[in-house]
C-alpha cells in the first residue's frame, strides 16, 4: 500500500470521527432541549394534591388545565410547522426555551385558578415549536445512517424529562416546604438549558447541514401550494395515530397515581413515582428501539406488537386482580412497550413527508399529540371523579388500540407498499 492511499485512508478516518462528533453534538443538544420540553409538560400535574388542598379544585378542574396546555400547544405547533420552514428551526427554538421560563415564574406566583391557567398557557406555547423544529434540525444536520439512533435519543430525552419532573418537582417542594420554590427550580432548569444552546448554536444551526446530512429536498416543487401536503392521507393518518396513543399516555401521566390509590390503598409516597417508572421503562425500550429501526422494513409492525403489550399490561392494572406492588409494577412496565414503538413512530412519519415540508408535516401531525392530550385529560379526570378509576387503564389500553390501528393504515399507504 503506497504512502498515497495511507494518507487518503487516513483522511477518511479523520473525516468520519469529526462527523460522529458532529452528529453526536448535534443529537445530544437537541436531546437535552427535548427533554426540557416535556419536563415542563408536567409542570402541573406533579403538584395537583397541593392545588386541591391550596386552592380546592377538583380532577376536573385540574385536568382542564393539562387541557389548556395541550389546546395551546397544538393550535401552536401546527403553526410552528410553517414559521419553522420560513425562518429556521434554531431562533424559534430558544423562544420556545424563553416561554418556559416565564410559565415556571408565572407558576411560582399564582395565587389561584387563574395563576394556574396562566402557567399551564405560557407551558403550552413554549411546547409548541419544540417537534417541528427538533426534527428539522435533526433531518437537515445529521448523518442519514445515524438518522434512526437521533430519533431513539430524542425519544429517550423526553421520557427522562417526564420522568425528572415528578422527582424534581415533588422532591423539592417537599424539601423547601412550598410548591412555589419548586417552579423556581424550575425556572432556572429553563434558563440553564437556554444558555447551553446559546453557547453551541452553531450545531443547531440548520441552514448549514452537517457533510452526509440529508440535504434540502432539491425536487421539492417551488410552486406547489405550502398547504398542499394536507390532502396526503398518511398525514392525517399519523394526527390520529398521536392522537390516541397520548390519549393513552394522558391518562397515565396525569391520574394513575390517584387511581392506584383508590384501587389498591397504595400510599401517595410510592404512586407519585409511579409515572417516573413509567418515562424510565420508556427510555429503556427506546435504546432498543433505535436499533430495530434500522433492521424492520414494516416498521408499523413494530409499533403494533409493542404497544399491544403496553395495553396489556395497563389492562391487568385495571382489572384490580393484582397486589398492588404489583400493580404500580406493571404500569411502569407499560412504559417499555410505547417506547420501543417510538422510534419507529418517528421513521413512519419521516417516510410520509413529501420533501420540502419537514416542518410543516412534523408540525400537524404533532398536533395530534397536543389534540389527545388536550381531549383526554378532563374526560379520565370526569372518570377519576365518578369513583370509576379502574377505566383510567381500560381506557388508556382501548386508545393504544385505535392507535396500532392507525399505524397499520399508515404502513399500507407508504409507497412501494
Amino acid at each position: 500500500m503506497n504512502s498515497t492511499t495511507l494518507s487518503s485512508a487516513s483522511a477518511d478516518r479523520d473525516a468520519d470521527r469529526e462527523r460522529l462528533r458532529r452528529d453526536a453534538t448535534t443529537i445530544g443538544l437537541i436531546g437535552l432541549a427535548h427533554g426540557t420540553s416535556h419536563f415542563h409538560h408536567l409542570l402541573l400535574p406533579p403538584l395537583f394534591p397541593a392545588f386541591i388542598r391550596d386552592f380546592g379544585l377538583s380532577y376536573s378542574e385540574l385536568g382542564l388545565l393539562v387541557t389548556v396546555f395541550f389546546v395551546i400547544s397544538g393550535i401552536g405547533q401546527a403553526l410552528s410547522g410553517f414559521l419553522v420552514d420560513r425562518v429556521g428551526a434554531r431562533p424559534v427554538l430558544f423562544g420556545a426555551l424563553v416561554s418556559f421560563l416565564a410559565a415556571s415564574l408565572a407558576g411560582a406566583a399564582a395565587e389561584g385558578y387563574g395563576g394556574l391557567v396562566l402557567a399551564a398557557a405560557l407551558a403550552g406555547l413554549g411546547n409548541a415549536p419544540f417537534h417541528p423544529a427538533d426534527f428539522t434540525i435533526l433531518n437537515r444536520r445529521v448523518s442519514p445512517g445515524r438518522l434512526g439512533h437521533a430519533f431513539s435519543v430524542h425519544g429517550i430525552s423526553g421520557n427522562l424529562g417526564w420522568a425528572l419532573a415528578p422527582v424534581f418537582l415533588i422532591g423539592l417542594s417537599g424539601q423547601t416546604g412550598s410548591w412555589r420554590t419548586a417552579y423556581l427550580g424550575s425556572a432556572g432548569v429553563a434558563l440553564l438549558v437556554l444558555l447551553v444552546l446559546w453557547w453551541r448554536r452553531r450545531d443547531l444551526d440548520d441552514r448549514m447541514p452537517a457533510q452526509g446530512a440529508a440535504p434540502r429536498a432539491a425536487g421539492a416543487s417551488t410552486d406547489e401550494h405550502p398547504m398542499a401536503f394536507l390532502k396526503l392521507p398518511t398525514v392525517w393518518l399519523c394526527f390520529s395515530f398521536f392522537f390516541w396513543t397520548t390519549a393513552a399516555l394522558s391518562a397515565v401521566q396525569s391520574f394513575a397515581s390517584p387511581a392506584l390509590q383508590h384501587l389498591y390503598g397504595l400510599p401517595e409516597s410510592i404512586t407519585a413515582f409511579v409515572v417516573t417508572g413509567y418515562m424510565l421503562c420508556g427510555a429503556a425500550g427506546m435504546v432498543a428501539g433505535g436499533f430495530l429501526v434500522a433492521r424492520v422494513a414494516r416498521l408499523e409492525r413494530t409499533i403494533a406488537a409493542a404497544m399491544a403489550l403496553a395495553g396489556v399490561l395497563l389492562l391487568l392494572a385495571g382489572t384490580g386482580w393484582l397486589p398492588g406492588w404489583g400493580a404500580a409494577a406493571v404500569v411502569a412496565l407499560a412504559g417499555v412497550g410505547t417506547g420501543l414503538a417510538g422510534p419507529s413512530r418517528d421513521m413512519l412519519i419521516k417516510r410520509a413527508a413529501p420533501p420540502g415540508a419537514t416542518g410543516r408535516v412534523y408540525g400537524t401531525v404533532y398536533s395530534g399529540l397536543d389534540t389527545g392530550f388536550a381531549l383526554a385529560a378532563p374526560v379520565f379526570g370526569l372518570l377519576l371523579d365518578r369513583g370509576f378509576d379502574g377505566g383510567i387503564f381500560f381506557g388508556a389500553a382501548a386508545a393504544m388500540l385505535l392507535g396500532i390501528g392507525s399505524a397499520g393504515l399508515v404502513g399500507r399507504r407508504l409507497p412501494g407498499r
